[in-house]
């Protein structure tokens, strides 16, 4: 079960983040930032922020989608409006500040106190010492290993009832999601 990855959401959390930095940072220190949020934000409300899928890296979890937005695919419209590519030392710039419209105020909160807890730590610290040290993190010897929801609600406490339902939730979602795509589609190509 994959949820359909908001760009623009993934975007505007990503600038909020470096907002809160001045603008500016590692981009492994703002995709493990990122990653902790939507871990946050699925023990707590059953849902992530940024919708992404999610694997083990040698250097920790991270946003595989996120990582692609900023070593590979430069060509997405939203995130490269608002964030540079990697600069000199892999750092990324905020180009201008995007409109906050698609993230909650709690969404928004969860944000700002990941940043409190962990926006302070030097990026390799992050990575040694919160990000391996995360029960649903693998080794995975210089290549990567998907980590699925379940694994990460039941690395943080929750039973496998609570599991199931939170499962069952998104599934659903992810299947209204597809839905409304394929009318979406079928719509458009009705009007030409």
């Amino acid at each position: 079960m994959h949820l359909q990855f908001d760009e623009a959401k993934a975007t505007q959390a990503a600038a909020f983040f470096l907002q809160l930095r001045g603008g500016q940072m590692h981009y492994i220190k703002l995709i493990k930032l990122l990653y902790l949020a939507d871990r946050e934000a699925l023990l707590r409300w059953g849902v992530p922020i940024s919708t992404d899928c999610y694997v083990s890296m040698d250097n920790g979890p991270v946003l595989s989608r996120v990582l692609n937005l900023i070593t590979e695919d430069r060509t997405k419209p939203v995130w490269s409006q608002y964030i540079s590519a990697p600069l000199g030392e892999y750092e990324v710039q905020l180009l201008k500040a995007p409109s906050m419209d698609c993230l909650s105020r709690a969404e928004e909160n969860l944000i700002r106190e990941i940043f409190e807890q962990y926006g302070h730590r030097y990026r390799w610290d992050l990575i040694d010492n919160v990000m391996h040290k995360l029960p649903e993190w693998r080794d995975p010897n210089h290549s990567s290993i998907p980590i699925h929801l379940r694994d990460i609600l039941k690395a943080g406490g929750e039973n496998e009832s609570e599991i199931r339902a939170v499962i069952r939730e998104l599934s659903s979602f992810a299947n209204d999601e597809a839905r409304l795509a394929r009318i979406y589609a079928y719509s458009n190509e009705r009007s030409r």
